[in-house]
């Protein structure tokens, strides 16, 4: 650790020697000047300034006047001003692809407001006058946020700041994810008592910090870790009713914990996708670009048998159970969570999605591994599960991984793999290949041909001639117009 400490001591000198000659920084410590104003780095510039890394905002504390110090900065340097809190009196000023937060002090003093922060390991500061080489730098460390920083720790500064913001406790395993970190014994337990007023924070505060941990690549084990203290369960209150519900001899654990499990197996996926899948693995890289969309399958795999417990039933024997139509349910438990969470409409519609097909995999197995499974069959899931194709499959292998129960096939994995690269040949040598070609009939020709009227058995003849197309019924445009007219008059039935 003392070679950690010096390293993180020599790192926010080099910091500090590259931000010297920002023109902003010069800017703004000749305003502060003017208006006999102190002004400090503070926070996670400075924490990130330590492990070597550039902060991508720069964090300002001010003694006072600090609004009118950042209206004044925008003005100089013609860049932007925004107002971000006047009660808080916080304020951001944008210059170029410079973004400087400006807040004013929570306290008579500097540590008085280092005091206020949430983490010691953000109680840090150092003078812009010193920092722009004007007098001896010196960090101001009150609280031994860098030895925390050098020995991974997260600790509280006082239990009561979690109290004052309780969204604090999400960021503390916010920072585990993300940096690796570790929860001192003492921050744990105060976490644990302040997790009932987690309520009082807005949907939109929890939201962007649940997805900064989620995208972080062992965020599963934090799950886990806030499910000790009890604050995963004070965030997605429905996911309190799958514990102690015991399922069939394909799982070793309860819906809770199973569900658990997959989140941290799908992360495993994720990581290493060619691991476990064959050609499909080449479309995760740009499955996964979207900067949410590895966050949005977590939270797939956290809900995916959120549906549960409200359908369990009991087969015969009474150590089987049923769970019939749960992905249904599960889908308006979580668009319901997603409402309270403030999720945007297309990321609610990702994670529904995937909870809602979940299943599918798994039902076209034991036809895939008799050899039984039919192309139209294929084609249904490969053409539902668009876009998320990859994404759904790997969500079906973590949550085979995640069941490890005795009658649970020991080929599980090797047969889902092997479905997933039969999906992906479909997807790549027939689907995509027909869509690039025209039609064989439209709905105009259903009209001026066939004499039908617009309506719902549109969509439903136009998707027959295609799955027929599929399979080599249909090969060109007059087998498909007599396919449409055996549908239209039931001589074949519409499935």
């Amino acid at each position: 650790m003392p070679g950690t400490l010096h390293k993180y001591k020599d790192n926010i000198l080099q910091g500090a020697a590259n931000l010297a000659g920002h023109r902003s920084l010069q800017v703004l410590r000749e305003l502060a000047v003017d208006r006999g104003v102190k002004v400090y780095l503070v926070g996670g510039t400075v924490r990130e300034m330590a492990l070597g890394k550039s902060a991508p905002d720069l964090d300002l504390a001010v003694s006072a006047q600090a609004l009118d110090l950042a209206r004044d900065l925008a003005v100089a340097l013609k860049g932007t001003f925004v107002l971000l809190d006047e009660k808080e009196r916080t304020a951001r000023v944008v210059w170029q692809d410079e973004i400087l937060d400006l807040a004013e002090f929570r306290a008579a003093t500097l540590e008085g407001d280092l005091q206020a922060r949430d983490f010691t390991i953000n109680a840090l500061a150092l003078e812009l006058e010193a920092l722009l080489g004007k007098r001896p730098l010196e960090l101001v460390d009150p609280w031994g946020g860098l030895e925390d920083l050098a020995r991974g720790l997260i600790r509280v500064v006082r239990p009561r700041n979690f109290q004052e913001d309780p969204l604090r406790l999400l960021r503390a395993y916010r920072f585990a994810a993300t940096h690796g970190f570790q929860i001192t014994s003492e921050t744990d337990a105060a976490i644990s008592a302040h997790v009932p007023e987690f309520t009082r924070v807005a949907g939109e505060r929890v939201r962007q910090e649940l997805f900064i941990l989620l995208a972080a690549q062992k965020s599963g084990a934090i799950l886990k870790d806030m499910d000790q203290t009890g604050l995963l369960t004070r965030i997605f209150p429905e996911c309190a009713d799958m514990k102690g519900v015991d399922q069939d001899g394909f799982h070793h654990l309860d819906v809770f914990h199973h569900s658990l499990e997959a989140v941290a197996y799908l992360e495993e996926v994720l990581a290493e996708p060619q691991a476990y899948f064959g050609a499909l693995a080449a479309e995760f890289p740009h499955y996964l670009r979207p900067p949410r969309q590895a966050a949005l399958l977590k939270l797939a795999a956290l809900f995916h048998d959120v549906g549960k417990p409200q359908v369990q039933g009991r087969r015969t024997d009474p150590d089987r159970y049923t769970f019939y139509y749960h992905e249904r349910v599960g889908v308006e438990i979580f668009t319901a969570a997603a409402l309270r969470l403030r999720l945007s409409q297309a990321e609610t519609k990702t994670v529904t999605h995937l909870i809602s097909l979940h299943m599918r995999p798994f039902l076209l197995m034991p036809a895939f591994r008799e050899g039984e499974l039919t192309v139209r069959a294929l084609g249904r899931l490969v053409r539902h599960a668009r876009p998320h194709l990859p994404g759904l499959f790997a969500l079906a292998m973590a949550d085979s991984l995640a069941g490890q129960g005795p009658q649970k096939p020991a080929d599980a994995e090797k047969v889902l793999a092997e479905l997933a690269d039969a999906a992906h040949r479909f997807l790549k040598e027939r689907l995509e290949l027909q869509e690039r070609q025209p039609r064989l009939i439209t709905g105009h020709d259903l009209i001026t041909v066939l004499g039908l009227e617009p309506g719902p058995l549109f969509r439903a003849i136009l998707t027959a001639v295609e799955e027929a197309q599929w399979e080599g019924g249909v090969r060109d445009r007059q087998e498909a117009l007599e396919l449409a007219r055996r549908l239209r008059q039931g001589e074949e039935p519409l499935i």
